[in-house]
């Protein structure tokens, strides 16, 4: 009788864990960050991968070129008036606070105005921000399969001449090395909230 309800246990319990898994109530061992998210896009999982742009030397580089440590990536333009400078400026301040704390993060700026920003412009731009921040560009092609590997938009305003805007997406994506994408943030995130999120990040790898 002992035996049988001991072997019953054993076919029930797995059965349990397994609904309550499905069911979002028992935590995910696989996901060492599981702690560290708060955040929900759709097609999450499916965001990032590989892409082939040009850095501010004109060499031509991959994500694995550029993705060597935990990186704050951002799709903007150097042209943006005010919310790319406010953004890009907000995540070097939180790379800066990661720096204190002893961790090493990359920001990472991808333009998606690639008629205005030659690898010259996007230099200048993002050595006035950070002096680590990687600054990236490329053909139109090229920058649109970054942008839509990663389900950002963009589209730039009819202009008679080179003073157009271009409307884009203002998140952050926060991407690991040989693993790509875990999380985003909005832009209403200060960089010391930033500074935590990626810590816990950066902490469980």
């Amino acid at each position: 009788m002992r035996l049988g309800w001991v072997t019953g246990l054993i076919l029930i319990v797995p059965a349990v864990a397994w609904i309550a898994f499905e069911l979002g109530l028992w935590p995910n061992a696989a996901d060492k960050y599981a702690q560290c998210k708060s955040s929900a896009v759709a097609g999450g999982d499916d965001l990032g991968g590989p892409f082939e742009l040009i850095n501010t030397n004109g060499q031509t580089v991959t994500d694995k070129d550029i993705i060597t440590e935990p990186s704050l990536v951002y799709f903007g333009y150097t042209y943006c008036p005010d919310v790319c400078p406010m953004d890009v400026s907000r995540n070097a301040a939180a790379v800066d606070v990661l720096a204190d704390r002893g961790l090493s993060v990359t920001p990472v700026f991808i333009s998606i105005d690639p008629k205005r920003d030659t690898p010259k412009v996007v230099g200048e731009f993002v050595s006035y921000m950070h002096p680590k921040m990687v600054g990236l560009t490329g053909t139109p092609d090229q920058v649109k399969a970054a942008s839509d590997a990663y389900r950002t938009y963009f589209k730039a305003h009819e202009a008679d001449d080179d003073t157009y805007l271009v409307d884009h997406t203002t998140m952050t994506y926060l991407v690991m090395p040989q693993e790509g994408y875990v999380d985003f943030f909005r832009r209403d995130i200060p960089p010391a909230d930033m500074a935590d999120k990626v810590a816990c990040f950066v902490e469980n790898q």
